[in-house]
């Protein structure tokens, strides 16, 4: 086992950038002044949740949901090594981060959409309600997540956190990623713009 190459540059740079816009977007949802950071904020999480779609099934191999959806027996069999202490590792996600990725993206986008329909006056105060509510279950995930972040980095000796940042985790140089797919952080950090300011406006 040794450092190897296991997130793409969009999966990284968007993760983070999912992280940065939800943050900000919390902080500034109670703030009519700040309005239209919040805006932004939560575009930005809509804009990279939306292209986490089809890279899921067109980006490297341990971005693609067929590498890390699985079914409930997975999962159970993970949480029970988890309460072991002895998880099964996994080069790219295990079973119950997997499910926890799949919930934020789901949730990144309906917060995303309603908050949208917002501020543009459609709805009323049942959309509000829902908004703050397919947020605040989002901060509930997320808050779990990184319990798990925490456990896994503990249990299996790694830094996940830094992983997210280099790309690099433990695993066998067989099961490397090749490529760092720059060309298709250009096309994310173009759609997360582009997205962004059509929202805002």
């Amino acid at each position: 086992m040794k450092k190897i190459l296991v997130w793409d540059l969009p999966v990284r740079v968007g993760h983070w950038l999912m992280v940065g816009g939800f943050i900000l977007a919390w902080l500034t949802s109670e703030s009519e002044s700040l309005r239209l950071v919040h805006v932004i904020a939560g575009a930005t999480v809509f804009a990279v949740a939306l292209f986490r779609l089809p890279w899921g099934f067109i980006g490297s191999r341990y971005a693609r949901f067929a590498d890390f959806v699985r079914g409930p027996a997975a999962v159970k069999e993970y949480a029970a090594g988890l309460m072991k202490l002895e998880p099964a590792h996994h080069v790219g996600h295990n079973p119950a981060g997997g499910w926890a990725i799949v919930l934020l993206l789901g949730l990144g986008i309906l917060a995303g959409a309603s908050g949208w329909a917002i501020y543009n006056d459609v709805g009323g105060h049942w959309l509000e309600e829902l908004h703050e509510g397919l947020a605040a279950t989002m901060l509930t995930v997320v808050l779990v997540h990184l319990v798990g972040v925490f456990t896994g980095s503990v249990l299996h000796g790694e830094n996940l956190v830094s992983a997210m940042l280099s790309g690099r985790k433990n695993g066998s140089p067989e099961a490397a990623i090749p490529s760092q797919r720059p060309f298709a952080l250009l096309v994310l950090l173009a759609w997360v713009v582009g997205a962004a300011w059509w929202m805002a406006n």
